[in-house]
């Protein structure tokens, strides 16, 4: 089995902002100035207690030109500070939002351009998780913490400033008093609060994966009697959620014991401030300067003790998001749009793959050579299994359960990347092929067709290139099948999807026809599109297939007679390898 990546539940939070950085160079500048007006900002807040200390001065020297100086300075910084927090405010946000939405869309995008492998490899909640409510969170926290947690940042370091100009020796008692405590209390939490954040992150995402598996599974656990089985199974993920939230309420209550360090530094700078005053060593407007300043100082402070849970889950959301970006990274560019015709030179020993129309995908030859895949380390599924399908033939394959026909279907197709040997279409390898070229070249319809909320016409149309109403209508004419959509409710613009309406397992296979028919690629598997379908649609089905070009390669994995009995070449597989050939007659 090949070295598979897997996403790690509690990701490195090692520099992650640095990590994080490289998605925020293309607003470098916006980050800059955004950071300077919060700055400019704080700096008002900062001088207003010095103003306040020099008034107070001004006061008891009964200098009124003085003190009507200090108001003026007070009004001013007022207005100042209303401006430039309303500015950095609305910049901030901006800026965020918009490398929010970058790191969205990149998410979506390299999952989607992620192989099948990796995507079956994890929960599907987890991966939901990481790609809507992390980022969501993510962007909560852009919109309503973010100026708070800059604010707070630069209220501290300045006032700290300010205070060593006012009296150092009131600075080292500040200093002295708060600070080791607080860094105690702080070294605390960080300590604890990585593994209770990640751990609550991942119990979370285990915990919404269960449930979406066992609304998927609804039908099958009714008939089965196995809903008790899985009421206990999401019970005990539930159980781990809630152990795991009071382990982080537990982290978050060591911040609590800033408030008692608060106090104590309050009545050691009262009493040293007033012995200092009473010796003429500083004056009272200095004393009324740190008692002001140093209350804005611990309100920031436990501003910062209600921030510095939500900023730890934030950057434990944001660690889990990189994780998923840098894993699903690849040195292919990222795609616009569906990229044209190859033009890069194919890799050595491989020829280029054949010219052809612009709307029609080349045909060629589609070749397993060795191909040996297994799901388990040590249970191999494919054995070394090499097949040959000429450009425009119909080829069945047929065998029993387990077989490895789906495996083999996926190979083919370039779902899965085979663990050893190489799949090639026209001679080319098809893991050098970009996603959008070998869609065009080769299509699966599998047995379970999906669906979204919409019309059967954006169903049908849901295709690269976005084929408009006309395209779909000659679609089902070519393949015989617009009676069939014209006998629906609202024709191709009946509600489906979402509980508004469904179409039965063939009608189904005939939509992910139509998908396949509007992308007109030169090979087509059909992964047992008769299975479990009534005669009536698997006729309808068949009949449509023979309406397809004739020099299209035809791939179908089969168990109804009938359609195999349709197929010029059927090749049997079992064990995880060619049994036979067979031509029916």
């Amino acid at each position: 089995m090949a070295e598979q990546k897997r996403l790690s539940a509690s990701p490195q939070q090692h520099r992650v902002l640095r990590r994080a950085w490289t998605h925020m160079r293309a607003d470098r500048r916006r980050i800059v100035l955004a950071l300077a007006l919060s700055a400019a900002a704080t700096l008002t807040t900062v001088a207003v207690p010095a103003v306040i200390g020099a008034g107070v001065d001004q006061i008891l020297q009964d200098d009124r030109s003085g003190l009507l100086t200090a108001a003026g300075l007070l009004l001013a910084l007022s207005v100042a500070r209303l401006v430039l927090f309303r500015q950095s405010e609305i910049r901030l946000t901006a800026v965020g939002e918009r490398v929010v939405r970058r790191l969205r869309e990149l998410a979506v995008q390299r999952l989607s351009r992620a192989p099948l492998r990796f995507v079956e490899a994890h929960p599907s909640g987890d991966l939901l998780r990481r790609t809507t409510t992390e980022i969501a969170d993510l962007a909560t926290f852009v919109r309503g913490q973010l100026p708070d947690v800059l604010n707070v940042s630069g209220y501290l370091l300045f006032t700290l400033v300010l205070l060593l100009t006012q009296s150092w020796l009131l600075t080292l008692a500040l200093l002295v008093v708060f600070v080791p405590a607080i860094v105690w209390v702080l070294r605390r939490f960080k300590k604890a609060a990585p593994p209770a954040f990640a751990a609550e992150a991942a119990a979370a995402g285990r915990m919404a994966s269960t449930y979406q598996e066992l609304v998927r599974a609804r039908e099958m656990l009714l008939t089965s009697g196995g809903t008790g089985y899985w009421r206990e199974r999401f019970g005990q993920d539930s159980e781990t959620r809630y152990r795991a939230a009071r382990r982080t309420q537990r982290t978050l209550f060591v911040i609590s014991c800033s408030r008692i360090v608060q106090g104590l530094t309050t009545a050691v700078l009262l009493g040293a401030g007033g012995w200092l005053a009473a010796e003429d060593r500083i004056s009272v407007g200095v004393v009324v300067v740190f008692v002001l300043a140093t209350r804005q100082l611990f309100d920031s402070a436990t501003q910062a003790s209600n921030l510095v849970g939500q900023v730890q889950q934030t950057l434990t959301g944001l660690a889990r998001l990189l994780d998923l970006l840098e894993t699903t990274r690849t040195d292919e560019p990222e795609p616009a749009a569906l990229p044209g015709p190859r033009t890069s030179a194919p890799a050595s020993g491989q020829k280029p793959l054949g010219a052809g129309k612009s709307s029609t995908a080349p045909r060629g030859v589609l070749e397993a050579d060795a191909v040996r895949y297994a799901y388990v380390d040590g249970v191999e599924v494919l054995h070394g299994l090499s097949l040959t399908v000429e450009a425009g033939e119909r080829l069945g394959l047929v065998g029993p359960t387990g077989a490895g026909k789906t495996t083999l279907a996926k190979l083919l197709t370039g779902l899965y990347t085979p663990d050893s040997g190489s799949v090639r279409y026209d001679g080319v390898d098809l893991r050098v092929l970009p996603p959008g070229e070998l869609r065009r070249r080769i299509v699966l319809v599998p047995q379970r067709v999906h669906m979204i909320a919409g019309s059967l016409l954006d169903n049908l149309a849901l295709v690269p290139g976005e084929p408009g109403e006309a395209a779909v209508r000659e679609a089902l004419d070519r393949l015989g099948l617009t009676d069939w959509a014209e006998r629906l409710a609202q024709g191709l613009h009946t509600p489906l999807g979402a509980g508004q309406g469904e179409l039965s397992a063939g009608e189904l296979q005939l939509v992910g026809l139509v998908r396949a028919a509007l992308l007109d690629p030169a090979v087509l598997v059909l992964d047992e599109a008769t299975a479990d379908i009534d005669p009536a649609t698997a006729r309808k089905l068949e009949t449509a297939l023979d309406t397809l070009r004739t020099d299209r390669t035809l791939l179908v994995i089969a168990h109804r007679q009938s359609t195999i009995d349709r197929l010029p070449r059927v090749v049997r597989l079992d064990g995880g390898a060619v049994d036979s050939v067979l031509a029916p007659g």
